[in-house]
């Protein structure tokens, strides 16, 4: 799969359900969305039938998503299916965390290699402020724990920096590295209907918190762990760890985009952001062949997105970034 201007999308992004158990500030509004509705969603046997039709056509590597996509019921069912799909090299999870404790072992038999787990502050306290769900903070750091334990192997830890809400805490997050071999990644908020106070008001460019890093140590480039699809890393020297950034505003990495998305109701988006769909869970539904639908999305795949900092042009009319899996 080769698009327009010559990038090779190997990767897919497939989010189970747009519901999650937090209502974090920068993600979704407090009171939360309008729900897809049951059948709505792609079943787990029409998410495997479109990673099956992807995979002969260059489909390589998985990443389930939601929402929180552990909210889903019996999810290692659909990991142990696309596991089992001949071509897909690789299997991987962006979770929240919460839930990671109770599932993380079935998950990581069924297939799992490897997590992200969403972590915007070390302080319990503030956890909970920017989850807006009171004891959040303990199980994830549970979660957390039980991915190490079960051997997820990278375990990468994902940070949205804000200012004046976490920005304090960026030299206590590298520090970790120096300690556990966790890839902390540092990313720069996205604007979307509901953010826009934040991202106008809160915004901090990565290369502010590398050199906040700078002064504490030396940082020394590195290329980072499996799958390090836009970061780039850097380590403290001699550290297990690793410290990334992830710039989609201050420095566009469009250019190296190597995936697509697939809605939890069948929509396959060229990017994430933007306007451009196309619904494959209806043609899927009427037994149509999907080929002529993918071959057509890959050729819509934009350049690059055109987010503006504080607005939502450009952003699609997304409210939330769970609507799209992130």
């Amino acid at each position: 799969m080769i698009d327009g201007f010559g990038r090779r999308i190997e990767y897919l992004r497939v989010s189970v359900t747009d519901k999650c158990n937090l209502r974090c500030v920068y993600c979704m509004p407090e009171e939360g969305l309008s729900w897809l509705r049951k059948e709505q969603l792609l079943t787990y046997e029409e998410i495997v039938k479109v990673i099956t039709t992807m995979a002969p056509l260059g489909l390589r590597r998985v990443r389930i998503t939601g929402g929180e996509p552990l909210v889903r019921r019996d999810l290692p069912e659909l990991v142990h299916m696309i596991a089992a799909v001949p071509g897909i090299e690789d299997l991987s999870l962006s979770t929240n965390g919460v839930l990671l404790e109770e599932h993380g072992e079935a998950l990581r038999e069924a297939g799992v290699n490897r997590v992200n787990i969403s972590l915007d502050s070390l302080r319990p306290d503030r956890v909970d402020v920017l989850s807006r769900r009171p004891g959040s903070a303990q199980r994830i750091m549970a979660g957390i724990d039980r991915a190490e334990r079960v051997g997820f192997e990278p375990i990468k830890v994902n940070v949205v920096l804000m200012r004046g809400r976490n920005d304090d805490e960026i030299a206590d997050f590298a520090d970790l590295t120096r300690e556990r071999p966790w890839h902390i990644r540092f990313i720069e908020l996205m604007p979307t209907g509901s953010n826009l106070h934040l991202s106008r008001d809160s915004f901090i460019p990565c290369a502010e918190a590398l050199d906040r890093l700078r002064e504490i140590g030396e940082l020394e480039p590195v290329p980072g762990p499996w799958g390090n699809g836009p970061a780039t890393y850097y380590r403290f020297p001699g550290a297990p760890g690793t410290v990334g950034v992830i710039t989609p505003m201050s420095h566009n990495y469009c250019e190296r985009c190597n995936r697509m998305r697939l809605t939890a109701d069948g929509q396959l988006r060229p990017c994430l952001f933007g306007h451009l769909q196309t619904n494959l869970r209806d043609p899927l539904r009427r037994g149509e062949d999907l080929r002529p639908l993918i071959a057509d999305t890959l050729r819509t795949k934009p350049e690059r997105h055109l987010l503006v900092q504080g607005s939502d042009v450009g952003s699609g009319g997304l409210i939330a970034l769970s609507q799209t899996g992130g």
